[in-house]
């Protein structure tokens, strides 16, 4: 659930509940009061009788009133016994109100002597009641409804019976204590459920949260946190997963490339480490004259020379690897014929392989007219790079290596192709990841950085085309790949030069 939402939400609880839980516990509790009120003999009492204390105070005293009234029918002197009087006053104080007896001006009899004093002068004179009439006398000051009942004593005096009721204390009092606590229960318990449905739908959620970032701070990928929860809660917990996928996968691809540095290091300083190893031989050789003979000496720097290029190539190799993932590698491209370049490619490649008796055997099957957008610097960097890595594996006494090129209409697909040991299946997808060996393919007691593939495939890559092998073990392995034709365009009736494109 959204905030906005849960906010609303919210409101309305702390609106609505504590209104609806309110009328509810008022007419609970004013049912138990009419009950209540019932049983203790205040009449026929309603809701009405709750909001209106005036006539609630009525009612009470006018069933009162009848009652004595039938009383003093019965026995006119009545009023003159003291028992009598004293149990009415008890039984109406309970409702709080009290009987004042006046005979000639004076009090006779009171069920609150000090009440009594403060209203005796102001109650009516004899004879102002009206016996047929509900209506009593309200004091607004004093808050006091009066009911007079007259009479005559056995001796012949005037006397009045008056009721006396406090209006605000028949039902309030009682009423608003009850309510108080009610609305202090209603609140506490809208409290206790809001704090706990924001507890389980924002806090618990965050403090889970909370914990998780822990765990990537310490570096552990591993903690997932999953919802089907929607809204910000649910947002920030895909964001989450999100972010940890990604710190893992960039981790593991750092813990990768640091594994492959150091391989790649360390097969770098076995591959320097063996030329300058002859290197320094050969030149001690010369120094001790050992090459005591022209022919001799003619050898001795031949093979420093070459050993030298290779430690050149190896740089080279170096700097281009170093351009991969900048994509910083150089180019400058032209338009190739490709029976000439690959022609002069054979033939300087030939000389060398020539001498590692290794034959060489070069076809090609497409138009002399053939033109490849390339950079010729960086296309025989991959031919040599496969040559190479041809050269290193082969295992037979006579080595053989097949050059062709194929014309496939719109694109030319050179394969380079040796009679070495091959590579397995499983292995075969890989070997253009760098750093990649196996001990079938690339043992790296053979030398080799292991990036000379990765350097290939990105290179033709970059030319627009694609890479791929294809092996048997123990027979052979053949690498394939592809550079789009360059055609022209003829003249178009709109533009009166040509185009060039890339078929």
């Amino acid at each position: 659930m959204k905030f906005k939402t849960r906010l609303k939400v919210t409101f309305a609880v702390i609106v609505l509940v504590p209104i609806v839980l309110m009328t509810f516990a008022f007419m609970l509790i004013g049912a138990t009061l009419l009950r209540s009120q019932r049983i203790s003999g205040f009449g026929d009492v309603d809701y009405t009788t709750m909001s209106d204390g005036v006539q609630a105070v009525g009612l009470q005293t006018q069933l009162l009133y009848e009652e004595l009234l039938k009383k003093l029918e019965e026995s006119p002197y009545i009023f003159e016994d003291e028992a009598f009087l004293d149990s009415v006053s008890s039984d109406i104080g309970r409702k709080n109100s009290y009987i004042l007896v006046r005979k000639d001006g004076e009090i006779y009899y009171t069920g609150n002597k000090i009440a009594a004093e403060q209203i005796i002068d102001k109650l009516p004179e004899y004879g102002q009641d009206n016996p047929e009439s509900f209506s009593g006398y309200f004091f607004n000051d004093s808050q006091k409804y009066v009911k007079q009942l007259d009479f005559v004593f056995s001796d012949g005096t005037p006397g009045s019976l008056f009721i006396i009721s406090r209006v605000v204390s028949l039902i309030y009092k009682p009423m608003l204590v009850d309510m108080f606590i009610a609305i202090c229960a209603i609140l506490v318990f809208t409290s206790i459920m809001l704090t706990r449905w924001i507890h389980k739908g924002v806090f618990r959620p965050i403090n889970q949260l909370n914990v998780a970032m822990k765990k990537i701070k310490d570096g552990n990928f591993d903690y997932m946190l999953s919802t089907d929860s929607k809204g910000e809660i649910g947002d920030l917990y895909r964001n989450y997963e999100d972010m940890r996928l990604r710190l893992k996968e960039s981790t593991e691809e750092k813990m990768v490339q640091e594994k492959q540095n150091r391989e790649l290091i360390s097969n770098i300083s076995h591959d320097l480490k063996t030329p300058i190893t002859a290197i320094k031989g050969y030149m001690e050789g010369i120094l001790d004259g050992v090459a005591d003979t022209p022919e001799k000496m003619d050898k001795y720097i031949k093979t420093v020379y070459n050993k030298a290029n290779d430690m050149d190539r190896l740089i080279n190799e170096l700097t281009i690897y170093s351009g991969i993932d900048s994509n910083r590698i150089p180019y400058n491209f032209h338009r190739i014929n490709v029976a000439d370049y690959f022609g002069d490619c054979v033939e300087e490649v030939g000389l060398d392989l020539e001498s590692k008796n290794i034959e060489l055997n070069y076809s090609n099957l497409v138009a002399p007219d053939t033109i490849i957008i390339a950079d010729p610097e960086q296309m025989k960097r991959v031919i040599n790079n496969i040559i190479g890595n041809s050269i290193k594996y082969i295992d037979k006494a006579k080595g053989v290596i097949d050059i062709r090129i194929l014309d496939e209409l719109d694109s030319v697909r050179i394969e380079i192709e040796d009679n070495g040991k091959g590579i397995s299946a499983k292995d075969l997808p890989k070997v253009f990841e760098r750093f990649y060996r196996t001990d079938a393919s690339r043992n790296s007691s053979q030398g080799g950085s292991g990036i000379g593939l990765s350097i290939v495939k990105k290179i033709v890559e970059d030319h627009g085309g694609y890479i791929w092998a294809t092996s048997k073990e123990g027979e052979g392995t053949c690498m394939h790949f592809v550079i789009r034709k360059y055609r022209e365009l003829q003249d178009t009736p709109n533009e009166g030069r040509k185009k060039e494109e890339y078929s």
